[in-house]
């Protein structure tokens, strides 16, 4: 983690005001409520909003759930943000990625074992982070294999979660109980 509490505390649901709960509490992951909605709590109306693009992303995009998940994964890694790699690499394991194949997102297009397809989904991720642009030989080849609002899914849930790690990060939101940090990202704390 990059900070060891939070700069933005969480609020507990028994503090929260009729909004907060109006927007927040139906939220909980197998009965608990996860600490990314309750440092969001702090902002009910941003939280709102955000929810709204995020549920997009999480359960109406046309990408399957495998490729967004090698998206959301690859760009946590890139920003070091260990609450959610923590997150999605329980949520990958549920979307039919090995942790053989969790562990070589840590390293990119270039490891061996991906399709092509996902080749490019790597190396459009690392371009987004890199140049917020995917090149034009990157994005042809996605093209083979993606229709255009795959595409767009592509590039909204990379940016989406660059977003999401940047306030994780800079909030400090901590480790949800269950969770693992991955020990590489252990150096990157304060």
């Amino acid at each position: 983690m990059r900070l060891k509490t939070p700069r933005v505390p969480p609020v507990e649901p028994d503090q929260w005001t009729d909004e907060q709960r109006e927007i927040f509490g139906g939220l909980r992951v197998n009965g608990r409520m996860l600490n990314i909605f309750k440092t969001l709590a702090n902002h009910p109306k941003l939280g709102k909003r955000w929810l709204a693009f995020a549920n997009h992303i999480m359960g109406k995009s046309t990408l399957s759930l495998r490729d967004r998940e090698i998206l959301i994964l690859r760009i946590g890694w890139l920003c070091k943000a260990g609450y959610e790699w923590g997150q999605h690499v329980q949520i990958g394991l549920e979307c039919d990625l090995s942790a053989a194949e969790i562990e070589r997102i840590k390293a990119g297009a270039e490891a061996a074992g991906w399709t092509q397809a996902e080749r490019l989904l790597l190396q459009a991720t690392d371009e987004l982070h890199t140049d917020a642009f995917i090149s034009d030989a990157t994005w042809q080849g996605l093209a083979r294999f993606y229709s255009t609002e795959q595409l767009l899914d592509i590039v909204f849930t990379v940016g989406q979660y660059n977003l999401v790690s940047m306030a994780l990060n800079t909030c400090g939101v901590q480790l949800d109980d269950g969770m693992t940090l991955d020990p590489e990202l252990c150096r990157f704390g304060q």
